[in-house]
């Protein structure tokens, strides 16, 4: 079985030009994001998806593996699918770990976890949610929740407060944020791709709605491991800056 990480990283970003190369003491984002992912011993791969030289330029090198896709791509899913074409793999064989370009910290634990999903041949598409421990949390619309089945499979994501609390207060039911890594079979990625964007998605601006909606199902695994610092904005760089400070992170400031 062939177990890809594919890292989708484009340079355009409506909060964030040139995010992936943001240097983060002595390394550009993308190249942390790729070293995080290569230290999972069950990846038979690891490679980035780009649509720009420069990052492109920066992976190579820094050593690591790295393909052109189409600039026309809107989500880290469809450039996946781009990067799956090229290193033409056997597809019925595969399964694609989709890691954001932009979690430099991302946990090897956490993508471990998420392959763990396939042992059950089953399974489509997998994800990692973890319990949420804060009120506040639940009420940021930035902030993804989900609700699961008795099986683990996510019946819903959304960015209000689910399930709502009417007859129930906070800490006597449990509840679920979204860690946005995916994985998934290469047959059922190469499908997903192709599905229209649904009513679902428009409304919550969540793409695997897309896929819901449309009747795959997406299996989670509950995570026990800490948050990291995603980067969203260019406020955000100096909490990483920290997170590296605080976490021994090696890195060089020279």
């Amino acid at each position: 079985m062939n177990i890809v990480g594919i890292i989708p990283a484009r340079y355009q970003s409506v909060r964030f030009p040139g995010k992936p190369l943001v240097d983060l003491a002595g390394k550009a984002m993308i190249v942390r994001t790729y070293e995080q992912v290569s230290k999972v011993k069950q990846l038979t791969d690891v490679v980035v998806a780009t649509d720009d030289k420069r990052i492109y330029q920066t992976i190579q090198s820094a050593g690591g593996k790295v393909l052109m896709t189409s600039l026309t791509h809107s989500s880290g899913t469809d450039r996946c699918a781009d990067a799956l074409e090229q290193l033409k793999l056997d597809i019925k064989n595969t399964i694609v770990v989709n890691i954001q370009g932009d979690e430099p910290f991302i946990q090897p634990q956490q993508i471990e976890e998420l392959i763990s999903c396939f042992d059950n041949p089953h399974t489509q598409i997998a994800t990692v949610v973890k319990e949420l421990h804060t009120e506040n949390s639940l009420h940021n619309p930035n902030v993804v929740k989900v609700v699961l089945s008795d099986r683990g499979e996510a019946l819903y994501f959304s960015r209000s407060v689910i399930p709502f609390m009417r007859d129930v207060a906070f800490g006597d039911i449990s509840f679920y944020k979204h860690i946005g890594i995916y994985a998934y079979r290469a047959e059922t990625l190469n499908e997903i791709v192709k599905l229209p964007v649904s009513p679902l998605e428009k409304a919550e601006s969540l793409e695997q709605l897309r896929w819901l909606q449309s009747g795959y199902k997406i299996q989670t695994y509950i995570t026990q491991y800490e948050d990291t610092v995603g980067i969203d904005t260019i406020e955000d760089v100096e909490k990483a800056l920290s997170y590296i400070r605080n976490h021994g992170v090696e890195f060089n400031l020279n």
